[in-house]
């Protein structure tokens, strides 16, 4: 088991001072916070502008475990010692509960205050993500804290299958990382209004246990926690390749595959299985194999439709649906063949994207005992030249063969019967 420690994995995103018109800046409704002490109401008023500013969505591949900007009730969090974090509830203009926590003990020595959650459940990921958000003070603007003041933070995880098992023994908890602002603010910040609101991410991973508590550790510093989000990743679900590949949970692995084999969708088939992989960072990859849309059927928006009537499909390996052939036609959907109209024809072995012609096909000789003629004849056999039409047979015409005639079949078919 691990944390990702110093290798800082995820990605690292910061909102400071800029120029511009993008500089977040306090609104002039809160410029009277201003007035009031560090430790109260200016830290609510800094950090409500940032947090109502950074209200966005998650990405499609991030399931939220948990998000403290969305939770409408108590947290149910522990500071430990009791006056060391402090929670700051406020609400926004819609009057949802916005969760903030902050210390600011920089003039005290060995400090060690201690933030803990409630238990947080993984929902079967072996990978997990951890944002936080926050704001942190420059030490160097604190007149009288160089000796005391620090400009860090600490992250731990303590893996339980009990939602009830939460411990505040220190001893218990794994170090995720370090945690350092990218940018601290100033007494100038301050008085300019200007807003920097850091971001960091780290992974944890493997997890074996259904569920987690997460803790923060302040050893000095002047910090405000304005939001947490822990979530893991996933390959959404997908359609590719006329296969449905489920949502996948990735693997514990920062560089792992998970091989994913997709189902056909209605009406399809394959020849080859269709696969793909999953990422670490919930991407499919490398796709393999494919789905067709069975005859009858062609491919649209990711489905198969039904071919209409007037339209066929012989053949999966088709990609669309056919226009019937001149003199044919097919009244039925999911056709996958054309009947020829009234006196048009097409033999069996032609295929099903010929056009029907009005001329017949040929007759074939059919030889039977010359039993009903004179007897003189012994052993001669009578020859007729018939034909076949949509009405049935008829006998062109007939000839007397004596037994040594051989008449060349042309198909081995039968014995008696040459096809032309």
């Amino acid at each position: 088991m691990r944390g990702s420690g110093p290798r800082g994995a995820g990605h690292r995103r910061t909102q400071g001072r800029g120029g511009g018109d993008d500089t977040p800046r306090v609104p002039a409704s809160l410029a009277g916070c201003y007035s009031a002490p560090l430790k109260g109401p200016l830290w609510t008023c800094l950090l409500l502008c940032a947090a109502l500013r950074t209200l966005l969505a998650s990405p499609s591949n991030e399931v939220n475990l948990l998000d403290s900007r969305t939770v409408m009730g108590d947290l149910g969090w522990i500071a430990f010692p009791k006056n060391g974090w402090e929670e700051i509830g406020e609400v926004d203009e819609n009057y949802a509960p916005i969760h903030t926590y902050q210390v600011c003990k920089v003039m005290e020595q060995n400090q060690n205050n201690w933030l803990l959650t409630s238990w947080i459940s993984n929902e079967g990921a072996s990978r997990i993500f951890i944002e936080l958000k926050f704001t942190l003070r420059d030490c160097n603007s604190l007149p009288g804290g160089l000796g005391t003041c620090k400009e860090t933070f600490n992250m731990y995880y303590f893996e339980s299958d009990d939602e009830n098992g939460r411990s505040i023994k220190e001893n218990q908890y794994i170090k995720i990382d370090t945690i350092a602002a990218d940018e601290s603010f100033t007494e100038l910040d301050l008085g300019d209004r200007v807003m920097k609101l850091n971001t960091e991410v780290r992974d944890v991973g493997p997890l074996s246990k259904k569920g987690f508590y997460l803790a923060f550790q302040d050893v000095g510093a002047c910090i405000a926690l304005v939001s947490v989000r822990v979530y893991y990743k996933k390959c959404p679900s997908v359609v590719r390749h006329l296969a449905i590949f489920p949502d996948t949970i990735t693997g514990a692995d920062s560089s792992q595959l998970l091989e994913v084999s997709g189902s056909c969708v209605n009406h399809s088939v394959t020849d080859d299985p269709p696969k793909m992989h999953c990422s670490a960072e919930g991407e499919w990859l490398v796709p393999i194999g494919k789905c067709m849309c069975k005859a009858g059927y062609e491919e649209k928006n990711g489905t198969c439709q039904v071919c209409r009537p007037g339209f066929f499909k012989a053949s999966p390996h088709s990609q669309t649906c056919s226009k019937c052939p001149p003199h044919s036609y097919t009244h039925e959907e999911a056709s996958t063949s054309c009947v020829c109209e009234k006196d048009y024809f097409r033999k069996d072995s032609d295929p099903p994207t010929m056009a029907c012609t009005s001329k017949e096909p040929c007759g074939y000789w059919v030889m039977q005992p010359f039993a009903s003629l004179e007897k003189q004849h012994d052993g001669a056999c009578c020859v007729f030249l018939i034909f076949f039409s949509k009405t049935g047979m008829f006998a062109l015409h007939s000839t007397v063969v004596l037994p040594n005639f051989q008449i060349p079949l042309l198909n081995n078919k039968h014995p008696f019967i040459a096809d032309c």
